[in-house]
C-alpha cells in the first residue's frame, strides 16, 4: 500500500519571476545564471538569454514562459520567467501552478504598473508569498521608499492576507548585477538575492511515495522526439521507460505511452535525467498529442487533476484566407484549409485562444485576450509563410445581470504635462473614467484611467501623435462592466484605388493634397486597396496609377522634380488599429496591405445603397 505522507524536499526551490513589461526580470535572470556559476562566465551570454523568440527580442517582452535551473550552494532553484502582459495570462495561470513562491520585480521609478497588478493578483490568489525586489534603484530618478509604499498599498488593494503583507524586500540593479537587503549595504553581487530565495522561498511539499501525478503546464517541441510535456511533478517518482496514462480535458478514456525521454533544466538547457521525483520540474516525451492542462499519472491509479482556469477572451477577429489579386505571390500557405489547420494547431498550446468555424469555409472567428495576443499570432503565422486577411478587432460582449456588458481595461499613461489635457479629453470621449492624475517634479504626468476596451481600439497611433512620440501607454484587463453605447472609431475616410497598376510619382503629387498616402512610387496596387487616409470624413476613390501625358513641349517649370511628402508605412498593429468594419488587413510574409472587403467600386456603392434602404 502506498503512503501519502507529505514531506519536504529541502534542496529544491521553485519560483516564478513576475513583473510589468520592461521592469528587468529577464535581465535579472541572466545575472543569476552567471553569478551562480550555472553558466560559464567565460562564455558570452546572449543579452536577454531567456527571450528565445525573435518576436520577444524585437518587442522587448516575454510571450512564452521559460524554465531555467540554477545550481547554487547545494540548492536546485527552478526559475520560471513569466509573461508580464495580461494578453498572455494563459501562460501565467499555468506557470503559477508549478511554483511555491514568486519574485515580484518592480521598477524603482515607475512603481507598480497595470501588468504588475494583473500578475500579482494571480499569484496572491494562488496563496503565494512574494519576495519583492525593487529593481533599477541605480536610476537617477529612482524613488525606492515611495515605490515600496505603493507596493504595500497594492497588496492591500488586492486583499493579500497577513502572511503575504509581511513580504521581504530587496533592492537591486539587474543590469549591473547586484542586490542588497538594505540600501546602505555594499553593492557587490546577486548573492543576497540567492540567499533570500534559499531562506524565504518554501521547499515544495510533496508525496514522494504516492502514485505518480503531474499536470502539463507548457509544451515544448523537438524535431527528433516531438512534443515534450513540461510541468512540476506533484506526487511520486518517474523514470525513463516508465509507462504513463494521460487523462485528457474531455471525457475520453486514458491514453497510454512510455516515457521516451526525461529531462530536467540546468541553465538554459534541458538535460537528460534517469529519474525525477515530486517537486521537480521536468520535461516528459512520449505522448505525441499531449496538451497543456492534461494530467499524466500512474496507469494503476488514473486520477485527473482539475483543469487550469484561464481567463476568457475579450477581443475577436475574423481570419480569412487571402483572396486578393496578389494572393500567392509571397506565401507558401495560402488556402483556407492551410489557415484552418494552423489555427487549430495553435489551440494545442495557446489555451487562452478560441477558434470557431463560420458559415463561410474561408472565414474563421478567432478570439483572444487582447489585440497584442492576436497580433503576435498573426505575426508568427506570416513569418511561417502564411497569407491571410483579418478584420477589425471587436470586443466580446456578454449578457450581464443588468443587460449587455463589455470588457474594461486599466490604462496608465506617462507623458509630458503639456500633452496631458489632450490625452484626458480623448480618453473621456472614448468612454474612459479618470481615476488618478499626478505630476512629478520633472513635469511628467501620470494618468490612470478605466476605459472600455472598445474605446482603446485604434487609439495607440493617435496617442503617439498627441504626445509627439514621447508618451508611454500601458493597459491591462480590469473587468466586464456596463455597455457604454456607440462612439466613433475613425473620423477620417480612406483613399481607395480605382484600378490596378503601378503607382506613379505624377499621380502621388496631386493625391497627397487629399490626405496621407500609404504607398510609394513604383509600388503595385490593386483596385479596392486602401492607399491612404483621406483628409475628409468620407472615402475617396482615386487613381494612384495615373501617368503623366507626354508631349513635345518643354518648359523650365514643367520638368522640375516632383516633390513628394513622406508616406506613412503601416506596421501590423497600426493597420489593425486603422481599419473600419468594411475594411481588412491583408498580411503576407513580405507585405501588410489595407483593403476594402468588397474590392469593386460599383459593387461597394450598390451594397451601400442597399444598406441605406
Amino acid at each position: 500500500m502506498t503512503s501519502s505522507i507529505t514531506s519536504s524536499r529541502d534542496h529544491i526551490r521553485n519560483i516564478a519571476i513576475i513583473a510589468h513589461v520592461d521592469h528587468g526580470k529577464t535581465t535579472l535572470v541572466d545575472g543569476l545564471l552567471k553569478q551562480s556559476g550555472t553558466v560559464d562566465t567565460r562564455k558570452e551570454l546572449q543579452d536577454r538569454a531567456m527571450d528565445k523568440l525573435d518576436l520577444e527580442r524585437e518587442r522587448g517582452i516575454t510571450i512564452l514562459s521559460k524554465n531555467t535551473g540554477i545550481s547554487w550552494n547545494g540548492l536546485t532553484i527552478n526559475i520560471v520567467d513569466t509573461p508580464g502582459h495580461a494578453d498572455f495570462g494563459g501562460e501565467v495561470e499555468r506557470v503559477l501552478g508549478m511554483v511555491d513562491s514568486v519574485l515580484l520585480l518592480v521598477d524603482a521609478f515607475e512603481g507598480p504598473m497595470p501588468q504588475t497588478r494583473f500578475v500579482l493578483s494571480k499569484a496572491l490568489s494562488h496563496k503565494l508569498r512574494p519576495i519583492v525586489v525593487i529593481n533599477k534603484v541605480d536610476r537617477p530618478d529612482a524613488r525606492p521608499d515611495e515605490v515600496l509604499d505603493e507596493v504595500f498599498d497594492l497588496f492591500v488593494a488586492l486583499d493579500a492576507d497577513e502572511h503575504q503583507l509581511d513580504f521581504p524586500v530587496l533592492y537591486a540593479s539587474g543590469r549591473d548585477g547586484w542586490a542588497v537587503k538594505e540600501l546602505e549595504d555594499e553593492q557587490t553581487d546577486l548573492i543576497p538575492l540567492l540567499d533570500s530565495i534559499q531562506e524565504l522561498a518554501p521547499a515544495p511539499k510533496v508525496e514522494l511515495e504516492s502514485p505518480f501525478q503531474m499536470q502539463v503546464a507548457t509544451i515544448a517541441y523537438d524535431d527528433f522526439i516531438g512534443r515534450i510535456a513540461i510541468g512540476r511533478i506533484l506526487k511520486g517518482t518517474i523514470r525513463k521507460g516508465d509507462q504513463l496514462s494521460c487523462l485528457g480535458l474531455s471525457d475520453e478514456g486514458p491514453r497510454k505511452a512510455r516515457v521516451t525521454r526525461l529531462t530536467g533544466f540546468v541553465g538554459l538547457n534541458q538535460v537528460p535525467v534517469e529519474e525525477a521525483g515530486a517537486g521537480d520540474i521536468v520535461g516528459i516525451a512520449g505522448f505525441l498529442d499531449i496538451l497543456p492542462g492534461e494530467t499524466l499519472c500512474d496507469p494503476a491509479k488514473p486520477e485527473a487533476l482539475p483543469p487550469i482556469a484561464v481567463d476568457e477572451p475579450t477581443i475577436s477577429m475574423e481570419f480569412i484566407a487571402n483572396n486578393g489579386p496578389f494572393s500567392g505571390l509571397d506565401g507558401s500557405h495560402v488556402t483556407s484549409s492551410k489557415v484552418r489547420e494552423r489555427l487549430y494547431k495553435e489551440l494545442q498550446s495557446n489555451v487562452a485562444l478560441r477558434v470557431e468555424d463560420t458559415n463561410s469555409p474561408e472565414v474563421f472567428k478567432v478570439s483572444g485576450r487582447g489585440e497584442l495576443h492576436l497580433g503576435i499570432l498573426i505575426e508568427t503565422m506570416r513569418r511561417e509563410g502564411y497569407e491571410l486577411m483579418v478584420s477589425m478587432p471587436r470586443v466580446v460582449i456578454k449578457d450581464g445581470p443588468n443587460g449587455k456588458e463589455e470588457p474594461y481595461e486599466e490604462v496608465t499613461v506617462s507623458c509630458e504635462g503639456e500633452f496631458s489635457g489632450s490625452v484626458i479629453q480623448e480618453l473621456n470621449q472614448r468612454g474612459g473614467e479618470m481615476k488618478d492624475l499626478r505630476t512629478d517634479t520633472d513635469g511628467m504626468a501620470r494618468i490612470e484611467f478605466v476605459v472600455p476596451s472598445r474605446g482603446l481600439i485604434g487609439y495607440r497611433s493617435k496617442f503617439l501623435t498627441q504626445t509627439r512620440g514621447t508618451g508611454n501607454l500601458y493597459r491591462t484587463f480590469d473587468k466586464y462592466g456596463p455597455y457604454k453605447g456607440p462612439f466613433q472609431r475613425r473620423a477620417s475616410g480612406a483613399l481607395v484605388a480605382l484600378e490596378s497598376g503601378t503607382v506613379t510619382s505624377y499621380s502621388m503629387e496631386s493625391l497627397q493634397e487629399r490626405g496621407q498616402l500609404f504607398v510609394d512610387p513604383s509600388q503595385k496596387v490593386y483596385a479596392g486597396q486602401v492607399v491612404g487616409e483621406s483628409a475628409r470624413n468620407q472615402d475617396m476613390v482615386v487613381n494612384p496609377c495615373k501617368a503623366k501625358k507626354l508631349d513635345n513641349i518643354r518648359s523650365a517649370t514643367k520638368d522640375i522634380d516632383t516633390k513628394l511628402n513622406a508616406v506613412r508605412k503601416m506596421t501590423l498593429e497600426e493597420a489593425l488599429e486603422f481599419i473600419n468594419s468594411d475594411e481588412l488587413v491583408e498580411i503576407t510574409p513580405k507585405a501588410v496591405r489595407l483593403r476594402k472587403r468588397v474590392l469593386d467600386h460599383s459593387d461597394r456603392k450598390r451594397l451601400e445603397k442597399r444598406a441605406e434602404s
